[in-house]
């Protein structure tokens, strides 16, 4: 192993940002377009094309999210497009490298409603520095993660669009099992109905346990939901955790297993998620049971994704959109027969359960990543 130094970041790398406003993006578009949010939006232009390093500048949570990427790709104008000023650094090993530093950015950010990270804070990242052929030894290594990680994720957009079009095949296109010997009425199959969702399933939400009680959340076991980790995905852990105190002194309650759940407000508005095990979650979350005997979470989850659009539009406030328990139940929903609910949801299960196990998968192997980094970076484990 070679001898380790630190650099400054400014001494290894050239940091311009993008130039385009945040509503550059458009649907479908071509090629990725980055800017300071975790998900990566599409544009049909592009200004840049190489080995980059992208760093989101500006985060309302402090969150800055950091992607490595290689081709052709746009940028919002307070992302930073990191480049190796020389040979001598790897890209790659730049972007592991910063961030492990992302923990010591945040800290120093600048900004109260919203954070940022100036370029002083960047040019004063210490990076540790060694020659070209070991940097790129440990990036391999990491990579290796990063691309079973990867594969895993593209492996759940495929199930995940195999469960849509089933949904679609039988309850848009009413291509069901059986559907040649249904009579349809007024365009739907006779016998189906449409009524208010708070006529087939109870809602309830939950509550934040005031943080000026450490007990609340100090040691805590219960997973608690907040709207920024429901993202149309099953929730197998979350960020934070309360204590049975916390449950008590909230209005914060334990949730089932399998619940599905939406968000209110906030950021995430209409998006969903599955609930992995029992939980609790925020006020901003409704959550959903069955009031019948028959398990219809799979039928529900895909129902109310395909009425995103119009729950939207019946939003309401001033500063941001706002769903209510009260709207959502008066919203109507196509109850088919329980037979065929059954059916789907079984069929879908299997998917369901395939999703779960690469998820599972992806969260040991983001594990086992990170607890590798520090020590290579560190050089406390020879590469």
């Amino acid at each position: 192993m070679s001898d380790m130094e630190y650099r400054k970041l400014k001494t290894l790398a050239k940091y311009p940002t993008g130039k385009l406003n945040s509503n550059a993006a458009v649907e479908g578009g071509e090629y990725p377009f980055f800017t300071c949010a975790h998900d990566i939006y599409r544009i049909d232009q592009y200004s840049y094309d190489g080995e980059y390093v992208l760093l989101g500048g500006n985060n309302a949570s402090g969150d800055f999210p950091i992607f490595y990427y290689n081709g052709k790709f746009d940028a919002y104008q307070r992302t930073y497009l990191i480049q190796p000023l020389s040979e001598d650094t790897d890209t790659k090993y730049l972007y592991y490298s910063i961030g492990l530093k992302l923990h010591q950015m945040k800290a120093n950010a600048s900004g109260t409603a919203t954070k940022f990270l100036t370029q002083p804070i960047l040019n004063n990242i210490n990076i540790e520095y060694r020659d070209i052929d070991e940097q790129k030894r440990i990036a391999d290594i990491l990579s290796a993660y990063d691309n079973l990680i990867e594969n895993n994720n593209k492996r759940i957009r495929i199930l995940e669009q195999m469960a849509e079009n089933l949904y679609k095949e039988w309850f848009v296109r009413f291509r069901f099992p059986g559907y040649e010997d249904v009579e349809f009425e007024d365009g739907m199959p006779k016998g189906w109905v449409r009524e208010k969702i708070g006529l087939h399933y109870n809602t309830c939400s939950g509550g934040t346990p005031s943080r000026t009680h450490e007990e609340y959340y100090a040691d805590g076991t219960i997973p608690w939901v907040k709207t920024g980790e429901i993202k149309d995905n099953i929730i197998i852990h979350t960020d934070e955790c309360i204590t049975e105190d916390g449950i008590k002194g909230s209005s914060a309650k334990l949730l089932p297993q399998g619940a599905v759940v939406m968000a209110m407000y906030g950021v995430n508005i209409g998006m969903l998620a599955y609930l992995d095990s029992e939980m609790t979650c925020n006020q901003a979350c409704c959550v959903f049971s069955d009031k019948n005997e028959i398990i219809s979470r799979h039928y529900l989850f895909h129902y109310l994704y395909s009425i995103r659009d119009y729950l939207l539009l019946i939003g309401f406030g001033a500063a941001q959109q706002n769903l209510s328990q009260d709207l959502i139940k008066k919203v109507k929903i196509v109850i088919p027969p329980t037979e065929l609910i059954k059916k789907f949801d079984e069929q879908k299960e299997p998917l369901y359960q395939t999703i779960r196990a690469l998820m599972m998968q992806n969260d040991k192997l983001i594990k086992q990543r990170d607890m590798l980094l520090p020590r290579l970076m560190s050089g406390k484990l020879e590469v």
